[in-house]
């Protein structure tokens, strides 16, 4: 099932259909639970929080795990119309920018959760998070947007 045909009329296997799919509305989730942040909601932000985190690593290891044994972006670039230059570097960039971009949420993650642990809410609310999560996000919201871009680059077009 996993290597199967996907469910989205395109040559994706099912895995990439479901993995675009919840990147697709990661820009969604992120917002709203940001939203619970803006509406002093931090418990609810925080619980938010951890479990996108969660499920976006697993989304992660599964893509890595099935990009392996399916062939990787060689075998599935060679039946797209796009420019195969022109799609390792948007892939290249995507990668650069989605590695930073969870590196720095984990980052963020972590570093609240000791500051909330040491001193509560409180200290978290005045301190730099709000810079840097405005940042993440909108890293995130890039970077899940050219996986969309690149799932139409190898299965549509």
């Amino acid at each position: 099932m996993f290597l199967e045909a996907g469910f989205l009329g395109t040559k994706a296997p099912f895995y990439i259909d479901i993995i675009t799919i919840y990147f697709a509305f990661l820009p969604f989730l992120l917002a709203y639970s940001i939203y619970f942040a803006v509406k002093k909601e931090l418990k609810k932000h925080f619980i938010s929080q951890t479990i996108i985190l969660a499920i976006t690593l697993i989304i992660v290891v599964i893509f890595e795990i099935g990009i392996r044994i399916s062939g990787g972006f060689l075998e599935y670039s060679h039946n797209s119309s796009i420019s195969y230059n022109f799609m390792l570097i948007f892939l290249i960039i995507h990668i650069i920018i989605a590695i930073g971009s969870v590196a720095g949420w984990l980052y963020l993650f972590i570093s609240s959760y000791k500051s909330y642990k040491k001193n509560g809410f409180n200290r978290i609310t005045g301190s730099k998070h709000k810079k840097i999560g405005k940042a993440i996000f909108l890293s995130l919201s890039i970077s899940s947007i050219m996986g969309v871009c690149m799932y139409f680059f190898l299965f549509v077009y």
